[in-house]
Protein backbone atom coordinates (compact mmCIF):
# COMPACT_ATOMS: atom_id res chain seq x y z
CA UNK A 1 0.00 0.00 0.00
CA UNK A 2 1.34 3.46 -0.95
CA UNK A 3 1.87 6.45 1.84
CA UNK A 4 -0.55 8.54 0.87
CA UNK A 5 -3.35 5.58 0.74
CA UNK A 6 -1.99 4.43 3.63
CA UNK A 7 -2.81 7.62 5.50
CA UNK A 8 -6.34 8.31 3.76
CA UNK A 9 -7.31 5.07 4.86
CA UNK A 10 -6.31 5.68 8.37
CA UNK A 11 -8.40 9.43 8.16
CA UNK A 12 -11.42 7.06 6.30
CA UNK A 13 -10.99 4.30 9.71
CA UNK A 14 -10.96 7.18 12.40
CA UNK A 15 -14.34 9.17 10.66
CA UNK A 16 -16.42 5.93 10.28
CA UNK A 17 -15.31 4.62 14.00
CA UNK A 18 -14.83 7.93 15.94
CA UNK A 19 -18.40 8.98 16.78
CA UNK A 20 -18.95 5.34 18.68
CA UNK A 21 -15.26 5.23 20.77
CA UNK A 22 -15.81 6.68 24.16
CA UNK A 23 -13.86 9.38 25.30
CA UNK A 24 -12.28 10.51 28.48
CA UNK A 25 -12.82 14.33 28.41
CA UNK A 26 -10.42 16.63 29.09
CA UNK A 27 -10.81 19.42 31.93
CA UNK A 28 -11.92 22.70 30.72
CA UNK A 29 -9.06 24.18 32.06
CA UNK A 30 -5.97 23.73 33.36
CA UNK A 31 -6.16 21.81 36.72
CA UNK A 32 -3.66 22.40 39.89
CA UNK A 33 -0.73 20.53 40.17
CA UNK A 34 -1.89 19.09 43.94
CA UNK A 35 -5.50 18.17 41.97
CA UNK A 36 -3.94 16.15 39.16
CA UNK A 37 -1.20 14.49 41.48
CA UNK A 38 -4.36 13.50 43.54
CA UNK A 39 -5.84 12.21 40.45
CA UNK A 40 -3.04 10.30 39.52
CA UNK A 41 -3.06 8.62 43.23
CA UNK A 42 -6.25 7.85 42.30
CA UNK A 43 -5.41 6.20 38.80
CA UNK A 44 -2.56 4.31 40.66
CA UNK A 45 -4.76 3.01 43.39
CA UNK A 46 -7.24 1.26 40.59
CA UNK A 47 -4.17 -0.38 38.86
CA UNK A 48 -2.79 -1.79 41.99
CA UNK A 49 -6.37 -3.36 43.17
CA UNK A 50 -6.47 -4.49 39.79
CA UNK A 51 -3.52 -6.14 40.54
CA UNK A 52 -4.58 -8.06 43.26
CA UNK A 53 -7.77 -9.14 42.00
CA UNK A 54 -7.54 -12.76 40.92
CA UNK A 55 -8.87 -13.97 37.01
CA UNK A 56 -12.13 -15.30 37.82
CA UNK A 57 -12.66 -19.16 37.03
CA UNK A 58 -8.39 -19.26 36.09
CA UNK A 59 -6.36 -21.12 38.06
CA UNK A 60 -2.48 -19.54 37.80
CA UNK A 61 -0.46 -21.41 35.64
CA UNK A 62 2.24 -23.33 37.83
CA UNK A 63 4.84 -21.76 35.31
CA UNK A 64 4.82 -17.83 34.09
CA UNK A 65 5.54 -17.82 30.69
CA UNK A 66 5.63 -13.62 30.39
CA UNK A 67 7.93 -13.56 33.51
CA UNK A 68 10.74 -11.91 31.12
CA UNK A 69 7.71 -8.82 29.86
CA UNK A 70 6.27 -8.64 33.30
CA UNK A 71 8.34 -5.17 34.72
CA UNK A 72 8.05 -3.72 31.00
CA UNK A 73 4.37 -4.27 31.08
CA UNK A 74 4.02 -3.63 34.54
CA UNK A 75 1.63 -6.87 34.66
CA UNK A 76 0.68 -9.42 37.60
CA UNK A 77 0.46 -13.63 37.06
CA UNK A 78 -3.02 -14.83 37.43
CA UNK A 79 -4.68 -11.34 38.02
CA UNK A 80 -6.53 -8.35 36.09
CA UNK A 81 -3.45 -6.73 34.98
CA UNK A 82 -2.61 -10.39 33.46
CA UNK A 83 -1.33 -7.97 29.86
CA UNK A 84 -0.70 -5.00 32.12
CA UNK A 85 0.09 -2.39 29.64
CA UNK A 86 1.49 -4.43 27.22
CA UNK A 87 -1.34 -3.26 24.59
CA UNK A 88 -1.28 -0.14 24.91
CA UNK A 89 2.98 0.24 24.90
CA UNK A 90 2.45 -2.44 21.68
CA UNK A 91 0.00 0.01 19.88
CA UNK A 92 2.03 2.88 20.51
CA UNK A 93 5.26 1.93 19.56
CA UNK A 94 3.43 0.63 16.27
CA UNK A 95 2.04 3.78 14.93
CA UNK A 96 4.93 5.90 15.84
CA UNK A 97 7.14 3.55 13.62
CA UNK A 98 4.63 3.94 11.30
CA UNK A 99 4.44 7.47 11.33
CA UNK A 100 8.49 7.91 11.94
CA UNK A 101 9.41 5.64 9.01
CA UNK A 102 6.80 8.41 6.84
CA UNK A 103 4.39 5.31 5.94
CA UNK A 104 1.69 7.59 7.70
CA UNK A 105 1.88 10.84 7.42
CA UNK A 106 0.61 13.42 9.72
CA UNK A 107 1.47 17.00 10.80
CA UNK A 108 1.35 17.18 14.61
CA UNK A 109 1.43 21.20 14.01
CA UNK A 110 -2.15 20.65 13.61
CA UNK A 111 -4.32 19.82 16.03
CA UNK A 112 -6.68 18.39 13.70
CA UNK A 113 -4.13 16.18 12.23
CA UNK A 114 -2.52 15.15 16.11
CA UNK A 115 -6.33 13.91 17.19
CA UNK A 116 -6.68 11.36 13.97
CA UNK A 117 -3.35 10.17 14.99
CA UNK A 118 -4.33 9.89 18.27
CA UNK A 119 -7.76 8.25 17.39
CA UNK A 120 -6.29 5.84 15.34
CA UNK A 121 -3.62 4.77 18.32
CA UNK A 122 -6.68 4.39 19.94
CA UNK A 123 -8.44 2.29 17.45
CA UNK A 124 -5.17 0.14 17.22
CA UNK A 125 -5.39 -0.44 20.88
CA UNK A 126 -8.81 -1.90 20.92
CA UNK A 127 -7.26 -4.41 17.84
CA UNK A 128 -4.33 -5.28 19.71
CA UNK A 129 -6.59 -5.79 22.83
CA UNK A 130 -8.72 -8.32 21.77
CA UNK A 131 -5.88 -10.20 19.47
CA UNK A 132 -3.54 -10.34 22.31
CA UNK A 133 -6.03 -11.59 25.13
CA UNK A 134 -7.71 -14.33 23.02
CA UNK A 135 -4.45 -15.42 21.76
CA UNK A 136 -2.42 -15.45 25.46
CA UNK A 137 -6.37 -17.00 27.36
CA UNK A 138 -6.40 -19.38 24.64
CA UNK A 139 -2.32 -20.41 24.93
CA UNK A 140 -1.93 -20.24 28.54
CA UNK A 141 -5.16 -21.07 30.31
CA UNK A 142 -6.58 -22.64 27.80
CA UNK A 143 -5.20 -26.01 27.75
CA UNK A 144 -6.56 -26.75 31.39
CA UNK A 145 -9.99 -25.32 31.05
CA UNK A 146 -12.14 -28.61 29.41
CA UNK A 147 -15.29 -25.84 29.92
CA UNK A 148 -15.20 -22.99 26.37
CA UNK A 149 -17.62 -20.84 28.40
CA UNK A 150 -14.98 -20.44 31.15
CA UNK A 151 -12.45 -19.87 28.93
CA UNK A 152 -14.53 -17.14 27.01
CA UNK A 153 -15.13 -15.36 30.36
CA UNK A 154 -11.56 -15.39 31.16
CA UNK A 155 -10.89 -13.81 27.89
CA UNK A 156 -13.55 -11.19 28.58
CA UNK A 157 -11.86 -10.12 31.65
CA UNK A 158 -8.63 -9.96 30.44
CA UNK A 159 -10.34 -7.66 27.58
CA UNK A 160 -12.25 -5.42 30.22
CA UNK A 161 -9.31 -4.84 32.23
CA UNK A 162 -7.07 -3.90 29.38
CA UNK A 163 -9.78 -1.73 28.84
CA UNK A 164 -10.16 0.23 31.68
CA UNK A 165 -6.64 0.03 32.02
CA UNK A 166 -6.40 1.88 28.77
CA UNK A 167 -8.93 4.42 30.20
CA UNK A 168 -6.68 5.11 33.05
CA UNK A 169 -4.00 5.77 31.02
CA UNK A 170 -6.21 8.37 28.79
CA UNK A 171 -7.04 10.16 32.01
CA UNK A 172 -4.10 11.20 33.11
CA UNK A 173 -2.84 12.42 29.49
CA UNK A 174 -5.43 14.03 29.16
CA UNK A 175 -4.86 16.47 31.23
CA UNK A 176 -6.35 15.22 35.00
CA UNK A 177 -3.30 13.87 35.97
CA UNK A 178 0.73 14.19 35.22
CA UNK A 179 2.58 12.66 32.99
CA UNK A 180 1.55 9.04 31.54
CA UNK A 181 0.10 6.34 33.07
CA UNK A 182 2.16 3.97 31.78
CA UNK A 183 4.59 5.39 33.32
CA UNK A 184 3.16 5.70 36.60
CA UNK A 185 2.42 2.05 36.60
CA UNK A 186 5.80 0.71 35.58
CA UNK A 187 7.44 2.66 37.85
CA UNK A 188 5.06 1.98 40.97
CA UNK A 189 5.74 -1.73 39.82
CA UNK A 190 9.50 -1.61 39.77
CA UNK A 191 9.66 0.49 43.25
CA UNK A 192 7.30 -2.63 44.72
CA UNK A 193 9.75 -5.17 44.02
CA UNK A 194 12.26 -3.23 45.29
CA UNK A 195 10.67 -2.23 48.55
CA UNK A 196 9.73 -6.02 48.54
CA UNK A 197 12.97 -7.54 48.15
CA UNK A 198 14.06 -4.64 50.99
CA UNK A 199 11.38 -5.53 53.78
CA UNK A 200 9.17 -8.46 53.10
CA UNK A 201 8.67 -10.88 56.27
CA UNK A 202 7.89 -14.08 54.10
CA UNK A 203 9.88 -17.14 54.83
CA UNK A 204 12.47 -17.92 51.99
CA UNK A 205 14.19 -21.05 50.84
CA UNK A 206 16.82 -20.71 53.06
CA UNK A 207 15.44 -20.37 56.65
CA UNK A 208 15.45 -16.95 56.52
CA UNK A 209 12.77 -13.99 55.00
CA UNK A 210 12.94 -12.71 51.77
CA UNK A 211 12.94 -9.27 52.20
CA UNK A 212 16.91 -8.43 53.48
CA UNK A 213 16.64 -6.21 56.25
CA UNK A 214 14.28 -8.45 58.14
CA UNK A 215 16.98 -11.44 57.45
CA UNK A 216 19.98 -9.10 58.47
CA UNK A 217 17.80 -8.55 61.74
CA UNK A 218 17.40 -12.45 62.45
CA UNK A 219 20.89 -13.76 61.56
CA UNK A 220 22.43 -10.17 64.15
CA UNK A 221 19.69 -12.56 66.87
CA UNK A 222 21.56 -15.69 65.90
CA UNK A 223 24.79 -14.37 65.90
CA UNK A 224 25.40 -15.43 62.27
CA UNK A 225 26.15 -12.93 59.46
CA UNK A 226 28.34 -15.22 57.14
CA UNK A 227 24.97 -15.48 54.51
CA UNK A 228 23.83 -11.81 54.68
CA UNK A 229 26.88 -10.60 52.04
CA UNK A 230 25.43 -12.93 49.42
CA UNK A 231 22.70 -15.54 49.37
CA UNK A 232 21.99 -18.22 47.17
CA UNK A 233 18.60 -18.61 44.95
CA UNK A 234 19.06 -15.13 43.89
CA UNK A 235 17.04 -13.56 47.15
CA UNK A 236 18.44 -10.13 48.07
CA UNK A 237 21.11 -9.55 49.87
CA UNK A 238 23.85 -6.64 51.23
CA UNK A 239 25.75 -7.42 47.51
CA UNK A 240 22.27 -6.46 45.88
CA UNK A 241 21.55 -3.83 47.68
CA UNK A 242 25.01 -2.28 47.17
CA UNK A 243 24.69 -3.05 43.57
CA UNK A 244 21.04 -0.98 43.31
CA UNK A 245 22.68 1.94 44.54
CA UNK A 246 25.34 1.92 42.30
CA UNK A 247 23.40 1.26 39.25
CA UNK A 248 21.55 4.17 40.89
CA UNK A 249 24.03 5.98 40.93
CA UNK A 250 25.31 5.33 37.17
CA UNK A 251 21.94 6.19 35.94
CA UNK A 252 21.74 9.49 37.61
CA UNK A 253 24.84 10.45 36.81
CA UNK A 254 24.98 9.59 33.33
CA UNK A 255 21.55 10.92 32.73
CA UNK A 256 23.39 14.53 33.70
CA UNK A 257 26.03 14.11 30.80
CA UNK A 258 24.71 16.03 28.11
CA UNK A 259 26.02 18.37 24.90
CA UNK A 260 24.57 21.75 25.29
CA UNK A 261 24.27 23.72 22.12
CA UNK A 262 23.15 27.84 22.66
CA UNK A 263 19.84 29.26 21.09
CA UNK A 264 18.08 32.30 21.19
CA UNK A 265 14.43 33.26 20.31
CA UNK A 266 13.25 34.39 17.50
CA UNK A 267 10.39 36.19 19.10
CA UNK A 268 11.23 37.48 22.21
CA UNK A 269 14.56 39.56 21.75
CA UNK A 270 17.24 39.46 24.79
CA UNK A 271 15.52 35.70 25.26
CA UNK A 272 18.74 33.02 25.46
CA UNK A 273 18.91 29.09 26.52
CA UNK A 274 20.60 26.07 25.49
CA UNK A 275 19.12 22.80 23.36
CA UNK A 276 20.90 19.93 25.82
CA UNK A 277 21.74 16.69 23.70
CA UNK A 278 21.77 13.93 26.31
CA UNK A 279 24.51 11.16 26.28
CA UNK A 280 20.94 9.04 27.18
CA UNK A 281 19.26 10.93 24.15
CA UNK A 282 17.75 7.22 23.18
CA UNK A 283 16.23 7.36 26.46
CA UNK A 284 14.98 3.45 27.45
CA UNK A 285 13.08 2.85 24.45
CA UNK A 286 15.53 0.88 22.68
CA UNK A 287 16.25 -1.49 26.07
CA UNK A 288 12.46 -1.95 26.56
CA UNK A 289 12.38 -3.01 22.65
CA UNK A 290 15.24 -5.42 23.29
CA UNK A 291 13.54 -6.58 26.51
CA UNK A 292 10.02 -7.02 24.78
CA UNK A 293 11.79 -9.12 21.42
CA UNK A 294 13.40 -11.32 24.38
CA UNK A 295 10.14 -11.78 26.12
CA UNK A 296 8.26 -12.57 22.68
CA UNK A 297 11.09 -14.98 21.51
CA UNK A 298 11.28 -16.79 24.92
CA UNK A 299 7.51 -17.22 24.76
CA UNK A 300 7.22 -18.64 21.34
CA UNK A 301 9.97 -20.84 21.67
CA UNK A 302 8.03 -21.90 24.43
CA UNK A 303 5.10 -22.59 22.76
CA UNK A 304 7.25 -24.62 19.63
CA UNK A 305 9.42 -26.91 22.45
CA UNK A 306 5.95 -27.55 23.96
CA UNK A 307 4.23 -28.78 20.59
CA UNK A 308 6.97 -30.14 19.14
CA UNK A 309 10.02 -31.12 20.90
CA UNK A 310 8.53 -31.83 24.69
CA UNK A 311 11.57 -33.60 25.08
CA UNK A 312 14.52 -32.18 23.55
CA UNK A 313 14.95 -35.05 21.28
CA UNK A 314 14.71 -32.99 17.83
CA UNK A 315 17.96 -31.35 16.65
CA UNK A 316 17.12 -28.84 14.71
CA UNK A 317 14.60 -27.41 17.56
CA UNK A 318 17.10 -27.74 20.33
CA UNK A 319 19.42 -25.33 18.06
CA UNK A 320 16.69 -22.89 18.80
CA UNK A 321 15.71 -23.89 22.73
CA UNK A 322 15.69 -26.37 25.35
CA UNK A 323 13.37 -26.29 28.21
CA UNK A 324 13.51 -28.53 30.91
CA UNK A 325 10.60 -30.42 31.57
CA UNK A 326 9.81 -30.02 35.42
CA UNK A 327 10.17 -26.15 34.76
CA UNK A 328 9.84 -24.82 31.40
CA UNK A 329 10.05 -21.15 32.31
CA UNK A 330 13.88 -20.72 31.14
CA UNK A 331 15.38 -22.46 28.90
CA UNK A 332 18.66 -24.89 29.21
CA UNK A 333 20.14 -25.00 25.46
CA UNK A 334 19.84 -23.22 22.38
CA UNK A 335 20.01 -20.23 20.78
CA UNK A 336 17.44 -18.24 23.71
CA UNK A 337 19.78 -20.06 26.54
CA UNK A 338 22.21 -17.47 25.69
CA UNK A 339 19.79 -14.43 24.89
CA UNK A 340 18.10 -15.01 28.73
CA UNK A 341 20.21 -13.90 31.59
CA UNK A 342 21.38 -15.97 34.49
CA UNK A 343 20.23 -14.14 37.21
CA UNK A 344 22.64 -13.83 40.00
CA UNK A 345 25.83 -14.64 40.76
CA UNK A 346 25.37 -18.36 41.58
CA UNK A 347 23.86 -19.26 38.49
CA UNK A 348 26.21 -16.88 36.36
CA UNK A 349 29.06 -18.76 37.95
CA UNK A 350 27.88 -22.37 36.52
CA UNK A 351 28.06 -21.14 33.27
CA UNK A 352 30.03 -18.02 32.83
CA UNK A 353 30.10 -17.93 28.94
CA UNK A 354 25.99 -17.37 29.12
CA UNK A 355 26.83 -14.43 31.25
CA UNK A 356 29.24 -12.77 29.40
CA UNK A 357 27.00 -13.60 26.14
CA UNK A 358 24.26 -12.18 27.53
CA UNK A 359 25.87 -8.70 28.82
CA UNK A 360 27.27 -8.52 24.83
CA UNK A 361 23.69 -9.43 23.49
CA UNK A 362 21.94 -7.01 25.17
CA UNK A 363 24.99 -4.06 24.32
CA UNK A 364 24.38 -5.15 20.57
CA UNK A 365 20.90 -5.42 20.52
CA UNK A 366 20.23 -2.15 22.10
CA UNK A 367 22.67 -0.28 19.53
CA UNK A 368 20.76 -1.49 16.92
CA UNK A 369 17.53 -0.65 17.86
CA UNK A 370 19.01 2.87 19.71
CA UNK A 371 19.80 4.13 16.10
CA UNK A 372 16.76 2.38 14.61
CA UNK A 373 14.43 4.03 16.94
CA UNK A 374 16.16 7.86 16.27
CA UNK A 375 15.50 7.13 12.68
CA UNK A 376 12.00 6.08 12.91
CA UNK A 377 11.20 7.94 16.22
CA UNK A 378 11.81 11.57 15.27
CA UNK A 379 14.99 12.23 16.87
CA UNK A 380 17.18 12.24 14.17
CA UNK A 381 19.29 15.45 13.62
CA UNK A 382 17.09 15.97 10.64
CA UNK A 383 13.70 15.97 13.27
CA UNK A 384 15.40 17.67 15.47
CA UNK A 385 16.75 20.71 13.54
CA UNK A 386 13.01 21.07 12.41
CA UNK A 387 12.01 20.89 15.78
CA UNK A 388 14.23 23.85 17.02
CA UNK A 389 12.66 26.08 13.60
CA UNK A 390 9.17 25.18 14.51
CA UNK A 391 10.05 26.60 18.47
CA UNK A 392 10.75 29.80 16.96
CA UNK A 393 14.52 29.70 17.98
CA UNK A 394 17.83 29.36 16.30
CA UNK A 395 21.50 28.87 16.67
CA UNK A 396 23.69 31.78 16.92
CA UNK A 397 26.05 32.62 14.21
CA UNK A 398 24.20 29.52 12.15
CA UNK A 399 21.31 30.86 9.65
CA UNK A 400 18.14 29.88 10.66
CA UNK A 401 17.44 26.63 7.82
CA UNK A 402 17.74 23.24 8.39
CA UNK A 403 20.86 22.46 6.58
CA UNK A 404 23.62 24.23 8.92
CA UNK A 405 21.78 23.62 12.06
CA UNK A 406 21.26 19.50 10.93
CA UNK A 407 25.03 19.44 10.21
CA UNK A 408 25.81 20.99 13.72
CA UNK A 409 23.79 18.28 15.25
CA UNK A 410 24.83 15.47 13.02
CA UNK A 411 27.90 16.16 14.87
CA UNK A 412 26.74 14.95 18.41
CA UNK A 413 23.35 12.93 17.83
CA UNK A 414 25.02 9.49 16.48
CA UNK A 415 27.79 9.53 18.62
CA UNK A 416 25.29 10.19 21.69
CA UNK A 417 23.22 7.57 19.94
CA UNK A 418 26.20 4.61 19.81
CA UNK A 419 28.05 5.14 23.36
CA UNK A 420 24.66 6.03 24.92
CA UNK A 421 23.05 3.11 24.30
CA UNK A 422 26.10 0.82 24.88
CA UNK A 423 26.07 2.16 27.96
CA UNK A 424 22.20 1.42 28.26
CA UNK A 425 22.91 -1.92 27.16
CA UNK A 426 25.46 -2.86 29.51
CA UNK A 427 23.96 -1.60 32.24
CA UNK A 428 20.62 -3.54 32.04
CA UNK A 429 22.70 -6.80 31.20
CA UNK A 430 24.98 -6.44 33.73
CA UNK A 431 22.35 -5.82 36.46
CA UNK A 432 20.20 -8.33 35.30
CA UNK A 433 23.31 -10.98 35.65
CA UNK A 434 24.19 -9.81 38.79
CA UNK A 435 20.98 -9.62 40.12
CA UNK A 436 20.14 -5.93 41.46
CA UNK A 437 16.44 -5.46 43.46
CA UNK A 438 13.93 -4.75 40.37
CA UNK A 439 15.73 -6.20 38.04
CA UNK A 440 18.17 -4.42 35.62
CA UNK A 441 15.87 -3.33 33.25
CA UNK A 442 13.68 -2.20 35.87
CA UNK A 443 15.89 0.12 37.55
CA UNK A 444 16.43 1.82 33.91
CA UNK A 445 13.20 2.52 33.58
CA UNK A 446 12.18 3.77 37.00
CA UNK A 447 15.40 6.04 36.86
CA UNK A 448 14.53 7.47 33.77
CA UNK A 449 10.09 7.83 34.35
CA UNK A 450 11.19 9.81 37.97
CA UNK A 451 13.98 11.80 35.81
CA UNK A 452 11.07 12.51 32.95
CA UNK A 453 8.78 13.52 35.98
CA UNK A 454 10.86 16.15 37.17
CA UNK A 455 11.39 17.18 33.86
CA UNK A 456 7.39 17.96 33.30
CA UNK A 457 7.10 20.14 36.29
CA UNK A 458 10.47 22.20 34.52
CA UNK A 459 8.44 22.20 31.54
CA UNK A 460 5.48 23.48 33.46
CA UNK A 461 7.44 26.23 34.70
CA UNK A 462 9.22 27.43 31.28
CA UNK A 463 5.78 27.28 29.40
CA UNK A 464 4.18 29.66 31.86
CA UNK A 465 7.43 32.77 30.44
CA UNK A 466 7.54 30.63 26.84
CA UNK A 467 4.94 27.81 25.72
CA UNK A 468 6.65 26.66 22.50
CA UNK A 469 10.10 26.34 23.84
CA UNK A 470 8.70 24.75 27.09
CA UNK A 471 7.40 21.94 24.74
CA UNK A 472 10.47 21.66 22.50
CA UNK A 473 12.12 21.15 25.70
CA UNK A 474 9.54 18.85 27.84
CA UNK A 475 10.51 16.28 24.36
CA UNK A 476 13.98 16.00 26.07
Amino acid sequence: MAEGSATAFIRKMVMVAEPYLPQVPKPKKKLPLPTRLLWCGLALLIYMIMGQTPLFGATTPEFDFLAFARVIFASQQGTLVELGIGPIVTAGLLMQLLRGSEILKFDFKKPEERGVFQTATKIVTYIVIVVESAVYGMAVYGPGISDPSVLYIIVGQLMAASVIIMFLDELIQKGWGLGSGISLFIMAGVAQQILWSLFSPLPAGDGGTVGILPYIGQSIMFGDLSNVFFRSNQLPSIFGILLTAAVLLILVYTQGMKVEIPIVSTKYRGFSAVYPIKLMYVSNIPVILASALTANAVFIGQMFWANFNPRNNNFFMNILAQFDPTSPSTPIGGILYYVTPPRGLDVAALDPMRAVGYVLFMIGIVVVFGRLWVELGGLSPKSAAQNLLDADVQVPGFRRSNKPVEALLNRYIPSVTIIGSMILGALAGISDVLGVFGSGIGILLMVDILINYYNQLVKEQVEVVMPRLGALLGRK
